[in-house]
Order: structure tokens, then C-alpha cells, then sequence
């Protein structure tokens, strides 16, 4: 073989590696967190002023992050060589361009293409697609001298719907449940107060100015030189400008707020800021959370009775954490009767903590030591001893389940490859 042929041969392999890893990788995160792939959309629709698409955002998340899976499978096993490589380079004359308008626009601080698994900024998602879009295209150029795995067109169609069935299996089964593994900054055994904080010598710098105004002139001064002490000089604004940036903590927006029901206005009203009690309580203490109330089952109600029962009994404190108005909290209480504790948080930073509605989490002194979704909520039978001497408040090792979750989607997805290439 001449040298130019194996360094195309070499290429080619190269080349469908880095953009297959790629899209399988970007196609599994989404996948297993779709909620957080439609928030990223309805940031997106926001910005460009279309939130009427909202209701199509989840089930386009889904679909989009099949295609990804699917396309990254596809190349690595040289299904259909010709239609992937040509749906890649349809796919990437898309996102490139898009990607490009997001790094000069910056409507959201990252693209989402890989979840929360792994945050980069717009410039280096725009960079990156540079890189695969060279790639698909050599690949585009020699798509027929790609290797396949299977030899048979039943054994390649099988695969084919196989792995989108996979993914869009594992898209819907994540929707409804809590993503099975989760990369938000709220996992189970994270310290919510330390993720809040950053060390002050490596956040943002800003440079301060001020502008002055003498004799119908405005001129601009540093820190350093600004005339405070010459009255011929009126002060007119300040500015801030950012000359480097820094760090920024994992969590920026936890805040809870208190509510307490006023008789005379007839409506729930702030009563204080609660936060940083709850962070420094080291009791056990639970945290309902429901973004809205109303969309809040029968079922799923009647077990936060339950845990708000068990957390009276044993001096636990309860709250429920919503982001539905006052009014609205009014009257759902007034149609249910929960006596629960209410409290008013952001919609986003509760549906970044859990993503089922409602949800369930158990914190001590700011450390979260368990999370419950929606359809893993607590029974009053689980409820029978104190969380001391409950199973319910230790703190699971999630690497070591993250691993197990991991090994077991590799195997459903990959080993039935193996079994059909036996297949003749």
C-alpha cells in the first residue's frame, strides 16, 4: 500500500472516531437529562422572542439528541455509510453557522451541546465544530472506503432501529424520572453552600471609572486620578468594565424565601429570607419542591403529607418550595388542606435541583444527603424509624452507582451489536 493511502486509511479512522465519540457522547448527556436539554432550547426561543415554541421544545430535545446517538452509532459501525456521512455534513452546515451566532451573540453562556456533563463556553463550542465539520467533510469525500461491521442488510437494519429505539427510549424514561445520572451542581452528597462560594481572588475583575462634567465638558477618570476633592467637577455616572474573568461559583441562585399567610390581605406574603438558615441547620431537613402546585399529582400529594406527618413527628423541619403565585398558592391550599410550610424560590433553580414536579430532597447543614423524584417519593411504610437509623439518611456513594448506571447503558446498547454480528 502506497503511503498516501495509508495515511487517508489512517485519517479516515481518525477522523470517524473523533466525530463519532463525539455525537454519541453529545447524543447520551441529552439524553439522559432532556429536561435540561428544553430548558437550554427555551433559553434559546426566548432570546430570539419565540416562547410560543415552548411546547415543542421537549419532544425536539428528545428527537434532536437520538439523531446525534443515532449518527454517532451509525459512523462507528458504517451503517448506511453514504446517508450518515451526508446527514453529519447536513447536520454540521447547520450547527456551525448557529454555533458561530451564538459565540458574537451570546444569548446563553453555552451552548448546552453537552448537558451539564461538561460546560463550555460559545467560542470553544464554536471552535470545536470547526474541527468535526473538517472531519465529516473528509469523511463526506471517502464515505465508501469506511469499514463495516455488518455484512448483512437485516443484521444493519436491525442495529439501525435498535439504536434509535435506545435513544428515544432513554430520552422518554429520563423525562419522567429523575435524570439516572445526574451532572448538576445539586447531586446527591454536594454541599450547597461551598458550591456557592468562590474565592475572591479569582472572580471577575472589573475596572471602575467615573465621568465628570466641567464647563458643559465630560471627561472620564480612573480610581486613581478622579478630582473628589474639586468642586469645579460634577460627578455624572460610573462605569464598570470587565477586563478579566474569572471564575464563577457552581451554584448562583439558590435563595428561599419565607411565606406566611395574611389573614387580613388574604394571600400568602414574604415573611424573611431563609436561606442561609436552612444551610447552617444540622438537623435533617426536607425540601419539597414543586415549581407549580398545580401541576402537582394526587399521588405524589399524598406522600409529601406523609413525609411533612413523619418530619413533624420527629422535629424534622418541611418545607415545600414553589415558584406559583401567591394567589395561587392560596387557593391550592385552600382546595387541599396540606398545612404545608410554603416557601417561594426561582422556577429555574428548582427545576435545576430536581426535575420531576414534585421532588423531594433531605438536607443536613447544607449537604444534600438524598434526593427522591416525583415517583420515588417516600411511603409512609419506608417512614418507620428516625432518619439516624434510616437508610433514607445515609448518603449513597453516587460514583460508585454512576459507574454501575454507566456500565449497564453501555451493555444495553452496545452488546446486542455483538450478538448480532454472530448471527449469520
Amino acid at each position: 500500500m502506497k503511503k498516501s493511502g495509508i495515511f487517508i486509511k489512517i485519517a479516515i479512522e481518525l477522523s470517524r472516531w473523533i466525530v463519532a465519540i463525539t455525537f454519541i457522547f453529545s447524543g447520551f448527556v441529552k439524553l439522559i437529562d432532556p429536561r435540561g436539554f428544553e430548558y437550554k432550547l427555551q433559553d434559546y426561543l426566548i432570546s430570539l422572542g419565540m416562547p410560543e415554541l415552548f411546547p415543542i421544545a421537549l419532544p425536539f430535545a428528545i428527537i434532536l439528541s437520538t439523531l446525534e446517538l443515532t449518527l454517532g452509532v451509525f459512523l462507528l459501525l458504517g451503517i448506511y455509510r453514504k446517508y450518515t456521512t451526508r446527514l453529519l455534513l447536513a447536520f454540521m452546515l447547520v450547527m456551525t453557522p448557529l454555533t458561530l451566532w451564538v459565540a458574537l451573540k451570546n444569548p446563553v453562556k453555552d451552548c448546552g451541546c453537552f448537558g451539564d456533563a461538561i460546560v463550555i463556553d460559545n467560542w470553544t463550542t464554536f471552535y470545536k465544530n470547526i474541527i468535526l465539520s473538517i472531519c465529516v467533510i473528509f469523511l463526506s469525500l471517502y464515505s465508501n472506503r469506511l469499514s463495516r461491521y455488518f455484512k448483512s442488510k437485516k443484521n444493519t437494519f436491525f442495529a439501525a432501529s435498535y439504536t434509535v429505539t435506545f435513544g428515544i427510549l432513554l430520552g422518554i424514561y429520563n423525562t419522567f424520572n429523575d435524570p439516572v445520572i445526574d451532572f448538576r451542581p445539586y447531586k446527591t452528597g454536594s454541599n450547597i453552600a461551598e458550591k456557592m462560594y468562590i474565592d475572591p481572588q479569582k472572580t471577575d475583575v472589573y475596572e471602575n471609572t467615573f465621568v465628570y462634567e466641567k464647563n458643559g465638558e465630560q471627561r472620564e477618570f480612573t480610581e486613581q486620578n478622579y478630582p473628589w476633592n474639586d468642586s469645579t467637577w460634577t460627578f455624572v455616572e460610573m462605569r464598570s468594565r470587565l477586563i478579566k474573568s474569572g471564575e464563577q461559583p457552581e451554584i448562583e441562585d439558590f435563595s428561599i424565601l419565607r411565606l406566611q399567610y395574611d389573614n387580613d390581605m388574604r394571600t400568602y406574603i414574604e415573611l424573611n429570607d431563609i436561606t442561609d438558615s436552612i444551610l447552617q441547620d444540622d438537623r435533617y431537613l426536607f425540601l419539597a419542591i414543586s415549581y407549580n402546585l398545580n401541576e402537582l399529582n394526587e399521588e405524589s400529594l399524598n406522600r409529601l403529607k406523609a413525609v411533612n406527618k413523619y418530619a413533624d413527628i420527629y422535629g424534622y423541619p418541611f418545607y415545600l418550595l414553589t415558584a406559583s403565585t401567591p394567589d395561587e398558592i392560596g387557593n391550592w391550599e385552600k382546595r387541599v388542606q396540606s398545612g404545608f410550610t410554603f416557601c417561594n424560590a426561582d422556577e429555574r433553580m428548582l427545576k435545576t435541583i430536581i426535575r420531576t414536579n414534585p421532588g423531594l430532597i433531605l438536607l443536613k447543614h447544607g449537604t444534600i444527603i438524598n434526593k427522591w423524584d416525583s415517583n420515588s417519593i417516600p411511603s409512609e411504610k419506608q417512614l418507620d424509624m428516625p432518619l439516624s437509623q434510616s437508610k433514607l439518611g445515609e448518603i449513597g456513594n453516587v460514583k460508585n452507582k454512576n459507574i454501575r448506571v454507566i456500565t449497564l447503558l453501555a451493555i444495553l446498547l452496545f452488546v446486542p451489536f455483538g450478538i448480532l454480528k454472530k448471527i449469520k
